[in-house]
């Protein structure tokens, strides 16, 4: 599929490029979209929630009373579960939340989410952007050239750049990452992605080879 390149006005340059269709134009499998994103989410949970058992608590280990003769239920020492302060039964333990997926399935699942927001129309190339220095203002301005209005907004670029990076890391709604860090989370929790040229060329060479080999 052809794509137009975009100037920093918004404007055509007159340039396009070729987007495979094997990335960009595939049935979209929305179950390893769901499985991809439930990975990435679950890395991000730490596991370290803990409460303490009954041999853990602070407290004495003497028996409250006899066991039998007093009427009353039996009862062990204060750290038993049913007195306040005493441990907690099947607390949760410190583990780990990670969930492992087939290379194949991920990358299935970054084509699935590429191959959604280009049926929606939702895809952007736009000229490499080249900052003298750090420019918020200058930045936000071909953002609104783009039409990206205040959609949730996926930058791509193919290197890091800091003077772009800069003047985009406090732009509310976009949110830019390295062409090699782009994964399935960040391509579903954007309503639109702009590719740079040079990023978008790479990404095209990249996956260009992997399917010659």
């Amino acid at each position: 599929m052809q794509i137009e390149i975009l100037n920093i006005q918004g404007g055509k340059t007159g340039r396009t490029i070729e987007l495979p269709e094997e990335i960009f134009g595939i049935e979209p499998n929305n179950h390893v979209i769901y499985l991809a994103v439930k990975q990435h989410l679950a890395a991000q949970r730490q596991g370290t929630h803990k409460v303490k058992t009954r041999a853990e608590v602070e407290g004495s280990s003497k028996k409250l009373h006899k066991q039998k003769g007093t009427g009353g239920s039996r009862k062990g020492n204060l750290r038993n579960p049913l007195y306040k302060g005493g441990g907690t039964v099947f607390g949760p333990k410190p583990h780990g939340y990670d969930i492992k997926l087939n290379r194949k399935v991920k990358d299935l699942a970054k084509i699935s989410a590429l191959s959604h927001k280009s049926k929606e129309n939702n895809l952007v190339v736009v000229e490499d952007i080249n900052l003298d220095a750090p420019k918020t203002r200058q930045f936000t301005d071909i953002f609104k050239s783009l039409n990206t209005g205040k959609r949730k907004t996926l930058f791509v670029l193919p290197e890091f750049n800091d003077n772009v990076y800069r003047s985009f890391r406090n732009v509310k709604n976009v949110c830019g990452t390295l062409l090699s860090d782009v994964n399935t989370y960040d391509i579903v929790n954007s309503n639109v992605i702009v590719f740079t040229e040079s990023a978008a060329r790479v990404f095209v060479e990249e996956n260009t080879e992997k399917a010659e080999a």
